[in-house]
């Protein structure tokens, strides 16, 4: 991506933790042949849970990749998968301490909601109220709030990962934090091209992480996006784009990606995935109208295209939001159509939701790191369970796979249930 001095901009690690692997050779074997990690959920009781089913991170030992084990404690599950899919980014981009000037590498990642269960402060509530049952400021301030961990508010600050993150790496550079959903790992891309770009750093650490495992989170997703009532084979539950589709499948993971000036990374001989060619993003902004023709993503394509400098005919393959919901479905195809006109029914669609489930903003991260795996190996992974096509959203889905890329050239989009959009065109040099 070529700013205004000319700097080209390229990714040089990829770290994944997802319910379908640790490590970007995991992820990328389950990817290659056809592995969903959508299943039971095991971590949780689901006795009074709308869904039984989740995409969970199985074998996960956070210690493995953490500086310190007792930074445990002040973190949640979310900041434990981002922290460990840093670390793995980092190893995999082969910079050691002492190869980069501390600040001349930043961090900028994305977070979602952390959720807090209501057990954590049964007891301070508990302690804060009166004979009647009725809370009690001064009982609050006597023995309430001395019933609550000194250090729990860290495990629910969005900011945290990014801050465990420039520590574990001695990043003094830019640092930042993105919270917008499931278009956060590609906004939080764009603003490290950006500080890259500018000559602000020579590379930065990008990403999202979250878990959506928790039963304060499957309620509210069920309750506002809608899950999937299906309760046949866990596998066959998420349906991107499939006529039968009937809602989304709860998850967790994390990505990260290490982003370099060209010029850098070929300096130091590093292993380039891709180069990143563009990044846009929009939002729907008020009326049913726009929502409903997706115009935020229509918005985000065209920027991301535009920025590019490419045709639709040139993309090798779209890695799509695809959440697997009736109405979500339908607006993002309307939106290809919009930004890409008819050309976009030759274009093969990958939705990897149907693998590793929906999980706010650690979802577009993980499929990004699929977006890049997919350009470094050459092939396209189907979409899962999509069998019968839905006339209302006309797309080109590959749905046996993997399929080879007629191009190395990709679009990897994003979308939330408000409608901010992201979108990220990258081509494997």
């Amino acid at each position: 991506m070529a700013g205004c001095d000319g700097s080209r901009v390229v990714i040089t690690g990829v770290g994944v933790v997802s319910p379908i692997g640790i490590g970007k050779e995991r992820f990328w074997d389950s990817l290659k042949n056809n592995r969903s990690g959508i299943d039971y959920l095991q971590s949780i009781d689901t006795d009074e849970l709308p869904s039984p089913f989740a995409a969970e991170v199985r074998d996960f030992d956070p210690v493995q990749h953490l500086r310190d084990r007792k930074f445990l404690k002040v973190m949640s599950r979310d900041m434990q998968l981002g922290v460990a899919s840093a670390a793995l980014a980092m190893k995999d981009t082969g910079l050691e301490n002492g190869d980069i000037d501390p600040y001349r590498l930043g961090v900028v990642y994305g977070a979602g909601r952390m959720t807090t269960h209501p057990s954590e402060l049964a007891a301070a509530a508990q302690a804060s109220c009166d004979e009647s049952n009725e809370f009690s400021m001064t009982r609050w301030g006597e023995g309430g709030m001395g019933r609550i961990a000194p250090l729990w508010l860290l495990r629910q600050l969005p900011n945290m990962p990014a801050c465990h993150i420039s520590i574990d790496h001695n990043a003094c550079g830019p640092n930042n934090t993105i919270t917008c959903r499931d278009a956060s790992a590609l906004l939080a891309l764009s603003e490290a091209v950006r500080v890259i770009e500018a000559g602000r750093a020579d590379a930065m650490i990008v990403g999202a992480c979250s878990s959506n495992i928790h039963p304060v989170d499957i309620a509210k997703f069920h309750r506002f996006e809608g899950l999937s009532q299906r309760n046949d084979d866990p596998s066959r539950v998420c349906r991107p784009f499939d006529f039968e589709r009937d809602g989304a499948v709860v998850g967790e993971g994390a990505a990260s990606f290490v982003v370099e000036s060209f010029e850098h990374a070929k300096r130091r001989g590093a292993d380039i995935y891709a180069e990143v060619l563009g990044v846009g993003g929009g939002s729907d902004g008020k009326g049913h109208g726009n929502e409903s023709a997706g115009l935020g993503l229509v918005r985000a394509i065209e920027a991301s295209m535009r920025r590019a400098g490419i045709r639709p005919q040139e993309l090798g393959h779209i890695n799509a939001q695809g959440k697997s919901t009736q109405p979500d479905d339908i607006v993002e195809s309307r939106a290809y159509y919009r930004a890409l006109g008819d050309c976009v029914l030759k274009v093969p669609v990958t939705a990897m939701k149907s693998f590793v489930g929906h999980f706010d903003a650690g979802a577009g991260a993980v499929e990004l790191a699929g977006t890049l795996l997919s350009l470094r190996n050459g092939l396209v992974p189907a979409t899962l369970n999509y069998e019968t096509p839905d006339p209302r959203c006309r797309l080109n889905v590959v749905n046996e796979g993997p399929q080879g890329l007629r191009s190395r050239t990709a679009l990897t989009v994003n979308r939330t249930a408000m409608g901010q959009s992201a979108a990220a065109v990258l081509r494997a040099i």
